[in-house]
């Protein structure tokens, strides 16, 4: 009904029905989101925007809307013009302050908001570069209305992600009655309340009932995650006065926050159901890596108050078990969680249903297993790149089956852990043995989702899965054959995603072809309707011509070592695959025409990564518009690139947020204007064996203010010693840096430590020796070349700081 009346003819109208104001300004999101959103006429557009009651889950939400209908309802001519339109007036609206870093630096390039986004870049740096900048802006007569949250009685999400201007006062001062008129006694409090944070005070003696927080009762979902600059553990104390309904927390990428105040945040929230602490992966995975040498760990110091002696660490703690109702915890990449925090987790959460600890490196077999013996309503495990062992099997399949060293004996296992799991991750876990892993796969009946890459995975193991509901199957780096996962295939006829890269074994044997295409792909064409699939070894032209009734709604397509498509079957993908979202190939034989073909043809491409492919492809690929692509990988396929074609990739793939280039070996320093002035917005840039790119420095690159992950390698002999340490401080969501001694301008860098680090979560640092070549070589010289010898890796958590070296080129 109310879209019939959004589509009134109200051109004409002056004052419109308050309560249909009302009602849109409440309910923005919804609003935006309709087909006929750009049909709104603009008065009632601005009136809404001007609502008190505006109501929206952030406010790129509502920039986004805004530039969305500018962009419907404004002539092309017209839209590179800033000024003359009294419609962009609406833009003032837009709280610039409080837009996502990432977002606003990638609308510097947008037509009629250039400017405000350049303005809102300058202002979320400078607000995230200071502490004190917050409070003495807002308190001493500054525009506390770009610093407005829109928090209304309305709001059920609150999404400040990626704003690293966000801090604790920050959001304290949007919880009182009003910014506007503080009184002394109060600005007094919230002046002491900044130096207590600063000297890092235990916030239980901070007296949060002196601040009148003002309750917002339908709010249920609040995202801060990459929000380094926000005190989560104090921001708990006012979150559960404010918002008492709160069911979801995402606080990803957040290192400051220390697991020993779990106990304080389940306290706090009764009603929590769905917690996310994420964070990075540390590469130091034992599994994967050669360690060649360690460094005790570097304790962090909680406190520099001179008064630390009366603020002790939150002691051991004990659950209650009404305590909680956490039915989803995430702690992927948290290597500060230990056996002992499981434990808690285990006695506080008996509702616990899905549990994350991917790359949790510190936890054991045991610590897991004991997790699992006491959370009896797990359905949903995700321990890939763990000590997920023997043990943990014994918990998963308790009461049913006999464990030892020599044999198992089966039984009735319908009332195993096992049995009603509905997604089991174990990617990666080097701890269990083929029987064991026979064992849990024959109980996981039920399972929707099973990850086994990297596992003791053998044919005997997985012809024992008797499941019929798998939806996602995860077998890469395995040793299983064709028949194997054609017979899991034939009895799965939802499977939706199927992952087998590095599997050998599915090489094409001569009894395992049915025409000119092997078992596998028959049956996957002939009874699935996939959306993700990545094959290597075996997949040739002919299994994508059987594979095509089954990959019609295909979203995600990659292609690895082993497989070999040709340029024709390359040809037959937009076409066989209309909906493609991902296409990722590695050693795949590509042209120009192939790659314009791809870029012309699939109009929803978000992501293309070329890698290590045959063939060379030029500027004549990207001379299309790609405005939909946001991640672009070129590694060692565009060697004879040219800074003016890097240029005439930034025209026409304007809207990347990725940028991997490897092996461009013509490019030079200026191609670091082209990437920051076309792609101001990139959150990961990757630049290796890129020429001369780095051989005057780095300055232009920071000018990539929203970056979060950069790693730069063999680019140039040129880099500063302190390039890190100014990376962290210019690039305010910074976590991840890589980079090469061979292109230390001084031969070495300066390591950060906890107070310059800034949000960086780790650190690479490779080094190469010099090889003699025989070949080439002169009586006036040796000709050298570098080879990797090692790589220093630097990984920060919220306790420590951890020093690695090894072997592999990370």
């Amino acid at each position: 009904m109310v879209e019939r009346m959004i589509n009134m003819e109200y051109h004409a109208a002056i004052d419109f029905i308050p309560q249909l104001t009302g009602y849109l300004a409440r309910n923005f999101i919804w609003m935006a989101s309709c087909d006929s959103f750009h049909n709104v006429p603009f008065e009632l557009l601005l009136s809404c925007v001007k609502q008190p009651c505006l109501t929206v889950d952030s406010e790129k939400h509502l920039c986004d809307a805004i530039l969305l209908w500018l962009a419907a309802n404004t002539n092309p001519s017209d839209r590179l013009r800033s000024t003359g339109d009294a419609r962009l007036e609406i833009l003032t609206e837009i709280r610039t302050n409080l837009l996502s870093l990432p977002f606003a630096a990638g609308k510097r390039r947008c037509p009629f908001f250039s400017k405000f986004a350049e303005r809102s870049v300058v202002a979320i740096c400078s607000l995230a570069a200071s502490r004190s900048f917050i409070l003495a802006d807002i308190l001493g007569g500054g525009d506390c209305n770009q610093l407005r949250i829109h928090l209304t009685e309305y709001t059920k999400i609150l999404d400040l992600s990626g704003c690293p201007q966000i801090n604790l006062l920050l959001l304290l001062l949007n919880m009182l009655p009003s910014s506007n008129n503080l009184d002394k006694l109060l600005m007094k409090k919230l002046n002491q309340l900044s130096l207590k944070l600063e000297r890092n005070m235990d916030i239980s003696r901070i007296p949060w009932e002196t601040f009148p927080v003002l309750t917002f009762e339908a709010v249920q979902v609040v995202d801060v995650s990459n929000c380094p600059m926000l005190h989560l553990e104090a921001a708990i104390e006012f979150f559960s006065k404010s918002f008492p309904s709160l069911t979801t927390l995402k606080a990803a990428y957040i290192l400051t926050f220390r697991t020993m105040k779990l106990y304080q945040l389940l306290q706090r929230f009764p009603l929590l159901s769905d917690i996310d602490l994420t964070v990075d992966s540390t590469p130091v995975i034992p599994a994967k890596v050669s360690v060649i040498s360690s460094f005790p760990a570097v304790m962090m110091q909680i406190s520099t108050s001179p008064n630390d002696e009366t603020c002790p660490d939150v002691p051991a703690f004990h659950f209650s078990r009404e305590l909680s109702n956490i039915t989803k915890f995430i702690l992927e990449g948290r290597t500060d969680i230990y056996d002992s925090d499981l434990q808690n987790i285990a006695e506080c959460c008996p509702s616990l249903c899905c549990i994350n600890l991917n790359a949790c490196t510190s936890i054991t077999d045991s610590g897991i297993s004991i997790l699992i013996l006491k959370c009896v309503e797990l359905h949903s495990i995700f321990v890939c790149d763990t000590s997920f062992g023997h043990n943990c099997v014994l918990s998963l399949c308790r009461n049913i089956s006999r464990l030892d060293a020599v044999a198992m004996e089966m039984a009735d296992n319908t009332n195993s852990l096992a049995y009603k799991l509905q997604i089991l991750h174990i990617g990666g876990c080097k701890g269990i043995n083929e029987t064991s892993l026979l064992e849990l796969i024959s109980q996981t009946q039920r399972v929707r989702s099973l990850c086994l890459r990297e596992t003791q995975l053998v044919d005997n193991s997985l012809y024992k899965f008797s499941g019929s509901s798998l939806e996602m199957l995860d077998v890469s780096d395995t040793k299983v054959s064709c028949h194997a996962v054609g017979q899991v295939v034939r009895g799965n006829p939802l499977l939706k995603c199927l992952i087998a890269r590095g599997c050998r074994h599915l090489l094409l044997e001569e009894n395992d072809i049915l025409g000119n295409s092997p078992v596998l792909y028959y049956e996957l064409g002939k009874s699935c309707n996939l959306e993700e699939i990545s094959l290597g070894w075996g997949f040739s032209f002919f299994s994508l011509e059987a594979l095509r009734p089954a990959i019609r709604m295909l979203r995600t397509f990659i292609v690895g070592l082993g497989g070999s498509l040709g340029e024709d079957g390359l040809k037959l993908v937009p076409t066989f695959c209309p909906w493609l979202e991902t296409l990722i190939l590695y050693f795949q034989v590509v042209s120009d025409s192939v790659v314009r073909n791809i870029l012309e043809t699939l109009k929803n491409l978000q992501v293309l990564s070329l890698c290590y492919c045959f063939g060379e492809i030029s500027s004549l690929s990207f001379q299309s518009s790609a405005p939909r692509l946001r991640k672009l990988k070129l590694e060692r396929v565009s060697t004879q690139m040219t800074d003016d074609d890097l240029l005439i990739l930034s025209r026409n793939c304007m809207n990347l947020t990725e940028l991997s280039l490897v092996g461009c070996k013509r490019l030079n320093s200026e191609s670091q204007d082209t990437i920051s002035n076309g792609w101001p917005g990139l959150i990961s840039l990757h630049l290796e064996d890129c020429g001369e790119v780095t051989a005057q420095g780095v300055t232009s690159l920071m000018n990539c203010q929203a970056l979060e992950d950069l790693l730069l390698r063999h680019n140039g002999l040129g880099i500063d010693r302190n390039v890190i340490i100014r990376a962290a401080s210019k690039m305010p969501l910074l976590r991840k840096v890589a980079v090469d001694v061979c292109d230390a301008k001084d031969g070495d860098f300066d390591l950060p430590d906890f107070s310059d680090r800034n949000f960086l979560r780790i650190v690479k640092i490779a080094r190469c020796n010099l090889k003699r070549r025989t070949l080439g070589s002169t009586k006036s010289g040796t000709c050298t070349t570098p080879v990797h010898a090692e790589t220093l890796i630097l990984t920060w958590d919220s306790r420590k700081l951890s020093r690695t070296v090894v072997k592999e080129r990370l």
